[in-house]
């Protein structure tokens, strides 16, 4: 299987890169191809609602760095979205990915299973992420193998120590 991981985080070796390495490392293990899309070293612009894809086979009007991103995902068997919690949501970095994948809402996907690994310096602070997720694979019929939260990461480098790393890993390995 072809799994695409989406790091949302804007920091280089943050809490949520090292969370996704691990659940890589772990479907790596089990015999899966997997790569990581770091978002911070991407130009995404947010979706312009103009439905151009729709009347173009799922090709967004805007040239920005989620063409590649969208190419990878008509490649990929699994999407796996990272992202840490801002302001009880995930990044803009991450939403404006989740927006844009608008682009293949008509043609469809060619992935079907999907992961979510959240982390936050806080706990309770999911709600609104795990409700849009789980929204958006009932309507997609996408099938979620697993989620993945990690609350009070209050700084850089908490993650090596937290449960969390080692659930990403053996979800990854249980695929």
């Amino acid at each position: 299987m072809k799994i695409v991981v989406v790091n949302g985080s804007p920091r280089a070796k943050g809490n949520t890169e090292v969370l996704a390495e691990a659940f890589l490392r772990g479907a790596r293990e089990a015999g899966h191809e997997g790569s990581l899309i770091n978002l911070r070293e991407k130009k995404i612009a947010g979706c312009l609602g103009c439905q151009y894809c729709f009347s173009h086979d799922g090709v967004c009007a805007q040239k920005d760095g989620m063409e590649e991103i969208l190419a990878e995902l008509d490649r990929a068997d699994m999407l796996v979205l990272a992202s840490p919690i801002y302001w009880f949501d995930v990044t803009a970095q991450t939403k404006a990915v989740i927006d844009r994948l608008y682009a293949r809402g008509k043609r469809g996907f060619h992935f079907h299973k999907t992961a979510l690994l959240l982390n936050s310096g806080s706990d309770g602070v999911y709600e609104a992420v795990l409700t849009m997720y789980r929204n958006i694979c009932g309507y997609l019929n996408w099938q979620d193998q697993g989620i993945i939260t990690a609350p009070n990461m209050s700084y850089k480098g908490a993650m090596q120590n937290a449960p969390a790393l080692k659930e990403a890993y053996e979800l990854g390995k249980g695929l």
